[in-house]
């Protein structure tokens, strides 16, 4: 019986809505496997919640199985091109185990031969793949940073404020027992002498809570809020502060 090792990727929730989800993957590179006579002795997944380093980990330990058992195996077998890697870095590692260790790369779904032409063929399509990804990555930095410039978070909102969806559109807007929960600490920061330990043992005295349903304010927490330009009105973007469209919670 033939040995594959298989990776099946999802790195965004559009992808999945499109059908490329790691379930339809699994399906198909099992069926492969089946139709070829074989079975996948090792099968890797990569989710779309996977952190970049949990997503390097994975990558690199399907290449260090491939190259200690690639005498055993027949293929690793991948759903796409695009599915195997996600820049030409990547893609060349992949390449190398088929040429070194002579384990071929095999898409199910978008089959080459093993010769110059195929091989040239599959290139271009982790090309592609390389420039989408590189292409994507720009497009968000953009979005983001326009997100910014027009005065909104561009993410979720600093404690004292929640997010909320209006006509197809992300914004924050005041959440009213956690901003007076701010309000306080800086009223008692601004006119009572008391340091960072007195102030959080204050917050504890007069019963404020800093998560439901019962969590006090942790130093920490405290510290941060009063370090946080957002309750003047700002908004921090890679290191600089921007004028924000939300309501500043006090006065500079």
């Amino acid at each position: 019986m033939k040995q594959f090792v298989a990776l099946a990727r999802v790195s965004s929730r559009e992808q999945e809505r499109e059908g490329f989800s790691l379930d339809v993957q699994e399906t198909a590179l099992k069926a492969y496997a089946d139709k070829h006579g074989g079975t996948i002795i090792r099968l890797f997944r990569i989710a779309e919640t996977a952190s970049k380093t949990d997503e390097r980990k994975t990558f690199r330990e399907l290449v260090m199985f491939a190259k200690k058992r690639a005498p055993e195996l027949d293929g690793l077998l991948f759903y796409k091109v695009d599915r195997a890697s996600r820049n030409l870095f990547d893609y060349v590692e992949l390449e190398r185990l088929e040429s070194e260790y002579g384990v071929p790369f095999i898409s199910v779904s978008q089959p080459t031969e093993l010769t110059p032409s195929g091989r040239m063929m599959r290139r271009t399509l982790a090309n592609m793949a390389s420039f989408y990804t590189e292409q994507q990555s720009v497009d968000v930095r953009e979005g983001l940073a326009r997100r910014v410039k027009e005065g909104w978070f561009v993410g979720k909102a600093p404690y004292g404020y929640r997010n909320v969806r209006r006509n197809g559109r992300g914004e924050v807007e005041l959440d009213p027992v956690p901003a007076e929960n701010v309000r306080r600490i800086f009223r008692h920061h601004a006119y009572e002498s008391l340091t960072l330990d007195q102030l959080v043992e204050k917050l504890r005295a007069d019963g404020c809570v800093f998560r439901a349903p019962n969590t006090p304010f942790p130093r920490s927490s405290v510290h941060n809020i009063l370090q946080d330009r957002a309750y003047i009105g700002e908004i921090e973007y890679r290191g600089q502060w921007y004028p924000g469209r939300h309501e500043p919670l006090v006065d500079r």
